[in-house]
């Protein structure tokens, strides 16, 4: 049997495409942004094949009736990133279901699916301090998605209600929840992104999952670019390499960071009239300049993490540094490199619009590598379940003799 998903906050579909290399097979994708829906729905009109037949609902999580969707009440597992607004510490005058943010729209949608199991990532600074206890609240959440708020329960009493019943709760929905930050470069992403997941299984589910392994690091790179292979495989001078500066060089088993130069070297310069020939979305954006604190991302390194915005982006995260010191904007195409979205895969609207969309989503590999492990497993839970129920078949079988 397929595993089935269903996806939330989709996007632009890093996440969406990850899963579906993965193996995951998509029951719906919802997207309440109109760009973004655009970007799914024309890759599948293209019958571009990890989003073929895709059911793309357009509109707001909350308003979905997934009674009326098709196959949704039999999916495995519902993944998402729901955005998150920052919450005062008080919390007294806000609701539990605050408007801004989904994470309440996300537990409830688990609630209705009842799915094996969970993906749901966000980013970094859900674990900072000063978010210490809304983040606990979160995976109290996310553990029993059935104790919902009550009325106009603030999130604060909510919380308080959680941790009273977490050890006694009556209802027959819980999972077991994993956490996990990551930079996604640690995986062979050519990009320094750092995302919190939150994996979850459900209690019946035999899954002894850990998060996958880091496969590459910057002791690597280092040590590649220190003996010269690395700078021997692009054909780079001598004049003009510079190592990589983070991390110490030692023998730690794993490949090389994925660099800027190593994602983007049989690329063409992208076009200075309209896109490059044989390529989508792949215009050369003129504008860029750097100014302190605004220096763009080195070429022999994986890329400062690309963010939503464009011009002004804080870091010049968007922009590319040469080793002479010149800079320019990425591509549209170069930007959806370093997310690790398939060439192919075309992104909708203009490049401030795809830069917002390749800025808000997971780099395709990392959710590949997260969602395979999860799938790996309930493959496994399923196996052993089939093999118990064919054993009590048999033996009913032997009774009746």
């Amino acid at each position: 049997m397929p595993v089935r998903g269903v996806e939330l906050f989709a996007g632009g579909g890093g996440l969406l495409l990850g899963s579906a290399l993965a193996g995951v097979e998509h029951v719906a994708a919802a997207e309440w942004d109109h760009w973004a829906s655009t970007t799914m729905r024309e890759n599948a009109a293209r019958d571009y094949p990890l989003v073929r037949g895709l059911n793309v609902i357009e509109g707001d999580v909350r308003d979905i009736n997934w009674a009326e969707v098709p196959d949704a009440q039999s999916v495995d597992i519902v993944a998402g990133g729901p955005p998150c607004q920052p919450f005062s510490l008080g919390g007294s005058a806000r609701s539990a279901d605050d408007p801004r943010d989904m994470f309440p729209a996300t537990t409830s949608v688990i609630e209705q699916l009842r799915p094996r199991a969970f993906v749901v990532e966000n980013v970094k600074g859900l674990t900072r301090s000063s978010f210490s206890e809304y983040f606990e609240y979160i995976k109290l959440r996310l553990q029993h998605p059935e104790l919902q708020s009550r009325g106009n329960e603030s999130w604060v009493d909510h919380h308080k209600r959680l941790q009273r019943e977490h050890s006694s709760v009556r209802g027959d929905l819980s999972y077991r929840l994993l956490t996990n930050i990551v930079d996604a470069a640690d995986y062979g992403v050519p990009q320094h992104r750092h995302r919190v997941f939150m994996v979850g299984f459900r209690s019946d589910v035999d899954a002894d999952w850990h998060f996958p392994n880091a496969t590459h690091s910057a002791s690597a790179l280092l040590s590649e670019q220190t003996q010269g292979h690395y700078w021997d495989r692009h054909g780079v001078l001598e004049s003009d390499q510079i190592s990589v500066r983070t991390g110490q060089k030692n023998d730690d088993g794993l490949l090389p960071w994925v660099t800027v130069r190593d994602a983007l070297q049989d690329m063409p310069f992208p076009g200075k009239t309209k896109t490059a020939p044989g390529w989508l979305d792949h215009r050369f954006q003129p504008g860029a300049k750097t100014y302190p604190g605004h220096t763009g991302s080195p070429l022999d390194e994986p890329s400062k993490a690309l963010k939503a915005g464009v011009h002004g982006v804080p870091g010049g995260e968007n922009m590319l540094r040469n080793p002479d010191g010149t800079v320019r904007y990425y591509s549209t195409r170069e930007a959806a490199r370093l997310q690790t979205f398939p060439d192919r895969y075309a992104l909708h609207g203009a490049w401030s619009e795809a830069m917002r969309q390749l800025g808000n989503a997971v780099p395709v590999k990392l959710a590949e590598t997260v969602m395979g492990s999860v799938v790996e497993h309930l493959e496994l839970d399923a196996a052993k379940h089939e093999v118990a129920d064919s054993i009590q078949r048999h033996r009913a079988t032997e009774l009746m003799i």
